[in-house]
């Protein structure tokens, strides 16, 4: 009895130790709790309804445990002061970092997104004509060839005509692609430094797609500009821009065109753009500007009207389903194309 007592102290004790230090660890047993503690800045996740269906969603949580947005209320910054909304330096390194909210983990299909028409605005997967949608494998690739998300606290203001695109922005936060080597998880946040940016434009709409890397991947301190990236890794800007032009033929939609001839801009280029669509962004949660169907409810966002309380916000996700068992996905998601150039 006092054998067992202690093995079972030791397996609570270990799965403590495991959350406090941030890894994720894959429960298969659906009873266990889904909240999940990211590394780098003490954020949770909390999932409802079954994945792989339409009422799925990924929730989050700060450090206090309280429900907020991804989208309003993670800093744009990691660490550090910021003064008047403008992103400090890291004395260390004297290098910007941001957060970013991992939606699609390498490798993977399902084209999850920060649901910006929602309250709190949860990671959903997207829907077309009332199916999921999922990324196509077109060859040699196969789903997403990075870690794929968003900066919090940016705004492609579909309202902006750009200067450079000559194309309003596509009502999304700023897309980011970590090249690194590590492959993330759903709703995780990481610390990020940019390198460059590519300005894709996606049916009329500039979509810009920031290329930078998660600073905790071991490649990191040796890339730090575009350039880094043509020399060290041959082949991948080049596949990337691949990547963005094929990827909705198969769903029989033209192929994708760029600004700039395609070319890759470099990291004083995009911390101009995260600037500008971080002033678009908080334009938004303030209300100075017209937001549409985006919905900035958020809980810490100082003297925005859209702010709400912590029991709202806890009414929000626990009108969600329930977290239930995944259901299958269909064996046509692992199909390859083919297309012909």
């Amino acid at each position: 009895m006092r054998a067992a007592t202690m093995r079972a102290l030791l397996r609570a004790s270990l799965r403590y130790t495991v959350t406090f230090l941030g890894s994720r660890i894959a429960f298969k047993n659906e009873h266990v709790a889904k909240a999940i503690l990211t590394k780098s800045m003490h954020y949770q996740t909390e999932e409802r309804g079954r994945a792989n269906s339409l009422d799925y969603r990924i929730y989050f949580k700060n450090s206090e445990g309280k429900y907020i947005s991804p989208f309003h209320d993670i800093p744009l910054v990691s660490g550090g002061d910021q003064e008047d909304d403008v992103p400090s330096k890291k004395q260390k390194t004297n290098e910007v970092l941001y957060n970013m909210v991992v939606e699609v983990p390498r490798w993977s299909n399902a084209k999850m997104e920060i649901a910006t028409k929602e309250p709190l605005n949860p990671i959903k997967q997207d829907v077309k004509k009332g199916n999921l949608r999922y990324v196509a494998n077109v060859f040699p690739h196969k789903g997403y060839i990075w870690n794929y998300g968003a900066l919090p606290q940016t705004w492609e203001d579909p309202n902006h005509m750009d200067q450079d695109t000559k194309c309003r922005g596509d009502n999304d936060p700023i897309d980011v692609c970590d090249i690194g080597t590590l492959v993330c998880s759903p709703g995780q946040v990481i610390q990020v430094k940019v390198l460059g940016i590519l300005a894709m434009i996606d049916e009329g709409e500039t979509d810009w797609k920031l290329i930078a890397i998660n600073v905790d991947d071991p490649e990191a301190p040796n890339l730090n500009s575009i350039k880094d990236v043509r020399k060290s890794r041959p082949g991948h800007l080049e596949a990337t821009v691949d990547w963005f032009r094929k990827y909705k033929v198969p769903d029989g939609k033209p192929e994708n065109q760029f600004a700039f001839n395609g070319q890759f801009k470099d990291k004083d280029f995009a911390e101009q753009i995260i600037k500008s669509t971080h002033e678009h962004w908080k334009a938004l949660v303030q209300k100075q500007t017209n937001g549409g169907q985006i919905d900035c409810t958020n809980v810490t966002v100082c003297e925005s009207p859209f702010k709400c309380s912590v029991e709202d916000a806890c009414v929000v996700v626990r009108s969600a389903p329930a977290c239930g068992e995944a259901l299958p996905v269909s064996p046509e998601v692992d199909q390859w194309h083919f297309l012909s150039k």
